[in-house]
């Protein structure tokens, strides 16, 4: 279970984007993630769930 816990630096090496983008974006509710102490933590099945659903909103478009 731990292992489905990414971190914020993991999510952005994933995603192909910087560390202040994915602070940005969940500062301003726009992607998953929870707060330990003051370090945010993700889980890998929001983040697939996040890329799903903004992949077929674009594809909507």
């Amino acid at each position: 279970m731990v292992s489905d816990i990414l971190t914020l630096q993991e999510v952005a090496k994933y995603l192909k984007v910087d560390n202040k983008t994915i602070y940005r974006m969940v500062n301003s509710n726009r992607l998953p993630g929870f707060r330990v102490g003051n370090q945010w933590r993700f889980r890998k099945e929001d983040i697939g769930k996040w890329i799903e659903t903004n992949l077929n909103s674009r594809q909507g478009s």
